[in-house]
């Protein structure tokens, strides 16, 4: 094993991935606790939230970090 160099990684790179990584898997347990209370449609949409929350987080990555 090796150490792994992080510190080119930038403060507002790693905040942002912080916040998106809190909200996508937020909104995934959220989706998954609704379906469990047999609440469907509020649990498609938290699903649906976590894959739109992630597309952004892809977009943002792509035009301004890479």
């Amino acid at each position: 094993m090796s150490l792994v160099d992080v510190s080119n990684v930038s403060a507002s790179l790693f905040i942002l991935g912080v916040v998106f990584l809190l909200l996508i898997f937020g909104l995934l347990s959220f989706g998954i606790l609704r379906m469990f209370q047999q609440r469907f449609r509020t649990g498609w949409f938290s699903f649906a939230g976590a894959v739109v929350s992630f597309v952004v987080f892809m977009l943002i990555l792509n035009t301004w970090f890479l």
